[in-house]
């Protein structure tokens, strides 16, 4: 089994560390994988993506044209990734950036409002972490321990104190199903 994932926002949103953070998983729970970051000159506000190949078997691409699931932080990866989803694939929705409902009925769509649940749990960092929760609840091609591992373990050290943080923000997105 294959499973291509799109994460995308602007930079700083954290989507390149969360793209990592499945591979690492996926690594850990010995998986073939890769990890393609994608961004603009800009350190902050620039767009940013990356794609994630998950496989039991050797992976022949590291591209996805059609993804099984996206993550779109922001209005433009909605508006770019939206019409590339696989039917039947996932996408999760950064409510708190985006405006519009999404168009297709043919897919599974997860909204949540990721940056005021970030707040809420005190950091607008974990954004990242909600939004990966509301991935893992609705395509579980990885099991929520496994990400809860390589977070511990790939976390640098200065952002170890907020590790428990990121774990209630992965459950919190978990709570999140599709519509």
């Amino acid at each position: 089994m294959q499973t291509e994932i799109i994460i995308s926002g602007f930079g700083g949103q954290g989507t390149l560390f969360a793209g990592q953070l499945l591979a690492y998983a996926a690594m850990e729970r010995g998986k073939n994988t890769t990890w393609i970051p994608s961004y603009g000159p800009e350190m902050r506000g620039g767009t940013a993506n990356c794609t994630v190949v998950v496989s039991d078997e050797e992976i022949g691409s590291p591209l996805a044209r059609n993804p099984e699931a996206v993550i779109a932080m922001n209005l433009p990866s909605l508006d770019k990734y939206e019409p590339l989803v696989k039917p039947g694939g996932v996408l999760v929705v950064n409510k708190s950036m985006v405006d519009r409902d999404v168009q297709r009925q043919d897919i599974k769509v997860v909204y949540i409002r990721g940056n005021d649940i970030a707040e809420e749990l005190g950091n607008k960092r974990l954004t990242n972490m909600v939004l990966v929760g509301g991935l893992l609840a609705n395509h579980p091609f990885l099991k929520m321990e496994d990400v809860e591992k390589a977070l511990k373990e790939h976390l640098p050290a200065k952002h170890q104190k907020l590790l428990d943080a990121n774990y209630a923000a992965l459950r919190k997105g978990a709570e999140h199903k599709a519509v």
